[in-house]
């Protein structure tokens, strides 16, 4: 365990896999499709529509 934590990486090791996955940005694209911003006399209220 202890080289684990003591191996230096270079910065192209470090930023290697940085590539969300495809699962990842449909979650996000499907919750901010779902997301309904409702302004109501000055205060905006976030709602879910699922």
């Amino acid at each position: 365990m202890r080289k684990l934590y003591t191996k230096k990486l270079s910065k192209k090791d470090q930023f290697r896999n940085l590539e969300p996955k495809k699962e990842t940005v449909q979650f996000l694209l499907n919750y901010s499709k779902a997301l309904r911003m409702v302004d109501c006399q000055g205060i905006k209220f976030g709602t879910i529509l699922n």
